[in-house]
């Protein structure tokens, strides 16, 4: 699916030629005429991409059109930067010397050049959006000149602690499994484990976590460990990371020690204990590697337990040792129940009963699935409104959820809902290996120095609008955060195998790279 950011592109190119320096510049440079034409062509497109982006998802051919006018809208921002730098080129011209004056006449940017130049490119772009604005009356889009949207909400999570109260239809999961960690094992293995598979969203890993955090499994267990694997299965950063989630922080640097040196600390940890240790997010299908990483898991005390949460029935069947627990979705009762919660929060639901039969009838369409109902109820948390709930209750989006068999299209209509300028933002992502760890600063700096930080407050820098909108899409879309480090995704895969901008383009990155000019 191509990224569904069109609308924030163009506005962003509007907004630039009706600024004031750009007003001064195509009159200095006598392209007035040209860029007045662009930005009204602009405007034009403009008013239908957001329904285009919405509707993109049940047809091809305005995904295709879409793609089209997003390579055009990186054209026309090649044009613009250029503008901007020759201004900046101009002024530095200034401060040198009349000598050089002569010699400027004759380079690539005397103004003479420069006007011809950009003359030709603002006429080629033009007529290539006045091209792609001629066949958008094929797909009957709805206009819309309003690119704010309500933004989804979901409450934070840490990473091995989960509130049970937070948790709803799990306690008989919860028993069957700590039940099974209590027993003496019987399978005749060194270590018995434990897959827990079921689809994305469904709450492996938050039936993880209250299984962890319980007082009887604290009580029969020495030592607990919580790793995230996802993707990641090499043997030496795993063995790193379980010594760093024993240790805590090390008194000394293990990354320059060697697979012998390491494997002694690895043993030293275990030390006879009886632990517990969950690998979450487990993808990884290679028998040959589970069998050297079980190797160096040997050392525990009897009755050791390994929990092993995986989308994967081969995962569990190949790491198994202990019969698969297959986890279902919530009961209808309790799938409504967490729907409501979110969706209400502190608000008597009787006080809407339209928005509660409504509720109900989207409760049931979101297939049981905890994270489709989080997401649903986030959506509408904010739009006491029966039309938004009507609008949720009849979208399209259903169509795929029951031909794809997976929560990426309720994911997808809360994308859609997010401003157009934290899509952007969300999908930058994208280009990260997934269970990348963003440090404090790191994350602001790349997306000031790609623009994709604005503020409509002239005296306000982007490092003070970032934490109110990077948390706004974090807690719509990350599932865990720290104050130390951002995580892309450490809790789920959901960002990466189901993200509405997962088919990222990496050969359209042109506004991510750096602009060359001949200067």
């Amino acid at each position: 699916m191509a990224e569904t950011f069109a609308f924030n592109i163009v506005e962003n190119d509007i907004e630039k030629l009706s600024s004031f320096s750009y007003e001064e510049l195509r009159l200095a440079w006598g392209v007035q005429s040209g860029l007045q034409k662009l930005s009204k062509t602009l405007n034009i497109v403009k008013a239908v991409l957001l329904d285009a982006e919405e509707k993109q998802a049940l047809n091809n051919q305005l995904r295709v059109w879409l793609q089209e006018l997003k390579d055009a809208c990186y054209d026309a921002e090649d044009v613009l930067d250029e503008f901007e730098v020759e201004a900046l080129w101009r002024q530095a011209l200034k401060q040198r010397s009349l000598g050089d004056k002569v010699s400027n006449f004759f380079s690539s940017s005397n103004p003479l050049a420069f006007r011809f130049r950009m003359a030709h490119k603002i006429k080629k772009v033009t007529e290539r959006f006045g091209e792609i604005a001629a066949l958008k009356n094929n797909f009957h889009l709805s206009e819309s000149h309003d690119g704010s949207r309500y933004v989804v909400r979901l409450d934070r999570e840490t990473h091995s602690f989960v509130q049970a109260s937070d948790i709803i239809g799990r306690d008989e999961d919860k028993e069957k499994i700590i039940k099974t960690l209590l027993q003496d094992p019987t399978d005749g293995e060194d270590i018995s484990v434990l897959p827990i598979v079921g689809i994305g969203g469904l709450g492996k890993t938050a039936l993880a976590k209250l299984v962890f955090n319980d007082q009887c499994v604290d009580r029969h267990f020495e030592l607990k460990m919580w790793m995230c694997v996802s993707d990641d299965f090499d043997l030496r950063q795993l063995m790193i990371k379980f010594i760093k989630a024993e240790k805590g922080v090390l008194n000394g640097d293990c990354s320059n020690m060697d697979l012998k040196q390491l494997q002694k600390i690895l043993r030293d940890c275990f030390d006879e204990k009886k632990y517990l240790l969950v690998l979450d997010d487990l993808w990884n299908e290679d028998h040959i590697k589970w069998d050297e990483l079980k190797q160096l898991l040997v050392g525990g005390g009897w009755g050791s337990k390994i929990i092993v949460t995986t989308r994967s029935n081969q995962v569990a069947e190949i790491m198994g040792t202990i019969p698969t627990y297959k986890l279902q979705g919530l009961p209808e009762k309790e799938s409504l129940c967490l729907f409501l919660q979110f969706a209400f929060k502190k608000r008597d639901v009787k006080q809407y009963p339209n928005l509660g039969k409504i509720g109900e009838e989207i409760a049931k369409k979101g297939k049981a699935v905890p994270l489709v109902l989080k997401i649903l109820g986030s959506l509408l948390l904010s739009k006491p409104s029966e039309h938004d709930w009507k609008l949720v209750r009849d979208s399209e989006m259903w169509k795929l959820v029951q031909k794809e068999n997976n929560i990426f299209p309720v994911l997808k209509l809360s994308y859609d809902q997010l401003h157009s300028y934290l899509k952007q933002c969300f999908a930058y992502f994208s280009i990260f290996l997934k269970d990348y760890e963003f440090y404090d600063g790191e994350l602001i700096q790349f997306w000031i120095a790609h623009g994709l930080l604005q503020s409509s407050n002239e005296n306000e820098e982007p490092e003070d609008i970032v934490t109110e909108k990077e948390w706004s899409m974090s807690n719509s879309f990350k599932q865990n955060i720290t104050q130390r480090v951002r995580h892309v995704c450490p809790d789920n895969s959901n960002f990466h195998e189901e993200s509405p901008s997962k088919a990222f383009d990496f050969d359209k990155l042109r506004h991510m790279l750096t602009f060359r000019f001949q200067i």
